[in-house]
């Protein structure tokens, strides 16, 4: 019981890591590593977060460093966890760090539309529209989920309206 209690303490400091690509563009008070995650197969993929940290591109770490330090991370998360347990979480996360199903692969296409969800939502509540154009750039073309396909297109043409609302407003 005190090494599931520990478990749970350490994956509850998700709550308290920020995302690192909002705080990197100055948005104030952003997400949490944990606000942005979601169930099983979606919750496991970040789990290693909270012992790494949430590694960005722009941390200059190559992804075969930051895979190997997520690696170490889950093996020291699931010894925490009855063997079965630890076994199933460590699987799901195999499976989501190897795209290896077709589950994987959706929660991929899921979590980068998410990303450009919070984007748009940061651009909207800062007023900033059009700032966060890397997030948009980093996902174009990694969708072909067809309601996945559908919602990026919504949010794109949102958020273009937006651009040109902000581009015809006269100077204040």
């Amino acid at each position: 019981m005190g090494n599931l209690l520990q478990f749970l303490k350490l994956v509850g400091q998700l709550k308290r890591v920020p995302r690192t690509g909002w705080v990197y563009r100055k948005v104030n008070n952003p997400e949490s590593v944990s606000d942005h995650m979601c169930i099983r197969l979606a919750l496991v993929h970040d789990m290693a977060e909270c012992i790494v940290g949430d590694i960005a591109p722009a941390d200059n770490i190559s992804k075969e460093e930051k895979h190997r330090q997520e690696k170490e991370a889950m093996k020291h998360l699931t010894r925490l966890l009855s063997e079965d347990l630890g076994k199933e979480i460590y699987e799901l996360w195999e499976e989501y760090e190897h795209q290896s199903t077709a589950e994987a692969k959706f929660v991929k296409q899921l979590d980068q539309c998410e990303m450009i969800i919070q984007a748009l939502e940061y651009e909207e509540l800062e007023k900033r529209p059009g700032t966060l154009q890397d997030f948009y750039d980093t996902t174009a073309g990694k969708f072909s989920h067809p309601e996945i396909v559908q919602l990026v297109s919504s949010i794109n043409k949102e958020r273009n309206a937006n651009i040109a609302a902000k581009n015809n407003d006269p100077p204040t």
